[in-house]
């Protein structure tokens, strides 16, 4: 007969969650990129199924702890950092979790019209002047030649124009993709035949011209530089 206690006690790990368990502490005890073996021999050291472990398999991967390498030398490997999000002429080297960060930013992309929308009807000049103040932090760092100072007050400009929407979930949303992408940027590193440095003086300046046209309130000339904004590069994350 079953207890309250019984009830509240967690229920025990499945197999293909017990081995998953097994590989992710030789994965973390790792290098990065290194082999752990084949897949034949970590299951047979799990002492699993086939069926079990390729469900073990898919938990690790989606958890990005792993990744598997068919062919001669192939097999078991712990995941490495990996650039993966473009910036445009550059790349965001990112963590384990860079499928997560590349769905934030499309998702993030995808909100920015409707924050446009709103910084338009609602900005005040005390918004405008912030905004403004972000942009010299940008603008200090495309003079110190540093682009990871620059992503980070780019990204900061971003969360204030968040700030000025009154809708409270589309703030909290978007702010929260933000946090995602920057919490796993491990740097920033060149990616193109541009020089970054350039690159980066262009979007400063597409920014500054953003926040012009909020001032102006001209709907039409920043909705069109916001889909400029998202439309360079395949995949970006917001330079």
């Amino acid at each position: 007969m079953s207890t309250a206690r019984d009830a509240e006690r967690p229920a025990a790990p499945s197999r293909a969650e017990m081995a998953a368990q097994r590989v992710a502490a030789l994965a973390q005890s790792a290098e990065p990129g290194s082999r752990l073996g084949t897949k034949e021999a970590l299951r047979t050291l799990c002492e699993v199924s086939v069926g079990t472990f390729n469900e073990s398999l898919r938990l690790l991967q989606a958890r990005g702890l792993v990744t598997v390498r068919p062919g001669p030398g192939g097999g078991i490997f712990t995941a490495e950092p990996s650039p993966m999000v473009r910036l445009g002429n550059s790349v965001l080297a990112l963590d384990a979790q860079q499928t997560g960060v590349a769905d934030a930013v499309r998702i993030r992309d995808a909100l920015d019209p409707l924050l446009i929308e709103d910084a338009l009807w609602h900005a005040s000049p005390a918004d405008i002047a912030a905004l403004r103040r972000r942009l010299e932090a940008m603008e200090r760092a495309v003079a110190d030649a540093d682009p990871v100072a620059f992503v980070h007050a780019n990204w900061g400009l971003h969360a204030r124009i968040a700030d000025i929407s009154p809708n409270a979930l589309l703030r909290s949303l978007y702010k929260n993709l933000l946090d995602l992408i920057e919490s796993h940027t491990l740097g920033v590193l060149p990616g193109g035949e541009q020089p970054l440095a350039e690159y980066v003086v262009q979007r400063h300046r597409l920014h500054a011209d953003l926040v012009d046209a909020l001032d102006r309130r001209d709907r039409d000339e920043a909705l069109r530089l916001i889909e400029a904004h998202n439309t360079t590069g395949a995949v970006r994350a917001d330079l």
